[in-house]
């Protein structure tokens, strides 16, 4: 029973990138990519995602089995964490100044830490308040540097 609790809530938090990547690569900005190479960005950031979620569920069944917590509970965790990188990765490709650039996303119980360039001060605090609204996120260690 909880394997399909499990997976339910796997394919949920990827159909729900999915459809958020696919949403924001249709955004009016005009930085010189077309709509479908925009949906191509967007695909292949959600099939990344996906990959990331099932390694973190698979190391979770391995932490859990040797420390002897319930699978369920651990793998749970880690599905959360996996939900709210997703989601905060979704947010922050549907914004203009944002989607163009790699943002690494880490979850761990809630906290996200935010890593890579950002094309502006500006830019750098979207990215901070946008992670801040996503449901489970406690605090948020921004580490974006700002180019120069």
């Amino acid at each position: 029973m909880k394997f399909n609790t499990t997976t339910h809530k796997i394919l949920t938090a990827v159909s729900a990138v999915a459809m958020m990547l696919a949403l924001g690569a249709c955004s009016k900005s005009d930085d010189g990519k077309t709509a479908g190479q925009k949906l191509d960005s967007a695909v292949a950031k959600t099939e990344q995602k996906a990959g990331e979620m099932k390694a973190d569920i698979k190391n979770a069944a391995a932490e859990a089995k040797a420390s002897g917590q319930s699978t369920a509970a651990m793998v749970g965790e880690k599905i959360d964490d996996a939900a709210i990188t997703a989601s905060v990765s979704a947010g922050l490709a549907k914004d203009a100044d944002l989607s163009a650039i790699k943002i690494n996303v880490d979850t761990k119980d809630g906290a996200v830490t935010l890593m890579g360039p950002a094309p502006s001060s500006t830019a750098k605090d979207r990215a901070t308040e946008i992670a801040k609204t996503v449901k489970g996120v406690r605090n948020v260690n921004n580490q974006l540097v700002v180019k120069s």
